[in-house]
């Protein structure tokens, strides 16, 4: 008996076709400025917008709580290797206050601790504000992200477990009353990375002896970025894709505020190579890399060598 003749194998220059067949998805890389509504994670968001762009790879700078809005910049494929430069940035939000309650978590969606009545006037809630000015330390909450032992302080919290957790030192760049009708107040915060501003708003209430916690938050700034330039998921959902993805911004915005060094072809594929280079420059230190208009990534100017520090796998326009 003859044996079976086997299938011929499928030229791997033809792509298949019909079902079953893989289709290739060209990379999504960029930044999408995202307008995060209340009530949702901002991983959810993250998620939401990744299935919206059909990325395969995704990331955020830095989560904003449930009942947060605001900026959220996301980060897509190659962006995300440049991510932790916007996590790290400074950040400005709109913070309301409710002074004489404070909460389990300092905001709206704790318990009730207690209730104390409000005699402070708007003088005397603007002498206080000095002191939250410039470094001060800060106890993270134990309704929070931060680890201990592999676990996060939320999860101790909610099994009514105290954690004691070190001061942090953070830096308040600016701290303006915007409305002040008692007990309703409404601040604006530009602060470092890791600042909690419900910690704030808690340590506001107790200098002025009254207690607060915060009933919403609105991120507005991050990095070079402001609110106003943000995209809800709602309007991204109603585009097509095209123009989902023209709304990305290039991965080198989040590192605009670092000098940038030009290269040639040559120079170009020997830092892509992962060789140091020669490069005069009179300021040492980090810096964004272009072969042309592509950017290539960052290297570090160190005694006349430009070194690779984090290079991105395809050249972006």
């Amino acid at each position: 008996m003859r044996k079976p003749m086997a299938a011929p194998l499928l030229s791997p220059t033809l792509p298949q076709t019909g079902e079953g067949a893989k289709v290739m998805r060209k990379p999504i890389n960029g930044v999408l400025l995202l307008d995060k509504p209340v009530g949702i994670t901002s991983n959810a968001a993250l998620q939401k917008a990744k299935w919206l762009l059909n990325a395969r790879k995704a990331g955020h700078t830095g989560t904003l709580d449930p009942f947060a809005d605001g900026l959220l910049p996301l980060c897509f494929g190659e962006a995300t290797k440049f991510s932790s430069y916007l996590l790290e940035s400074d950040k400005r939000y709109r913070a309301v206050l409710r002074l004489g309650v404070t909460t389990t978590t300092g905001d709206p969606e704790g318990e009730i601790l207690a209730t104390r009545e409000v005699h402070a006037s708007r003088a005397e809630i603007e002498a206080v504000l000095p002191r939250f000015m410039g470094e001060i330390e800060q106890i993270p909450p134990m309704h929070s992200a931060l680890k201990h032992q592999g676990r996060p302080l939320y999860e101790y919290a909610r099994a009514g477990i105290e954690i004691e957790r070190p001061p942090r030192r953070v830096k308040i760049s600016a701290l303006d009353l915007i409305e002040c009708e008692p007990p309703r107040v409404v601040l604006d915060v530009q602060c470092s990375a890791g600042t909690y501003i419900r910690t704030l708003a808690q340590d506001i209430g107790e200098a002025l002896g009254c207690g607060a916690h915060l009933t919403a938050l609105t991120r507005t700034a991050a990095g070079g970025f402001t609110l106003d330039q943000a995209l809800s998921l709602a309007s991204l959902e109603a585009l097509d894709a095209a123009a989902r993805q023209a709304k990305l911004l290039p991965a080198d915005r989040m590192v605009a505020h670092l000098p940038m060094v030009q290269l040639d072809t040559a120079e170009a594929g020997a830092l892509c190579q992962g060789r140091s280079v020669a490069h005069a420059s009179v300021l040492p230190g980090l810096a964004r890399v272009y072969a042309g208009s592509s950017f290539i990534g960052l290297a570090d100017l160190d005694d006349g060598r430009l070194i690779p520090r984090r290079l991105i796998a395809t050249q972006q326009t």
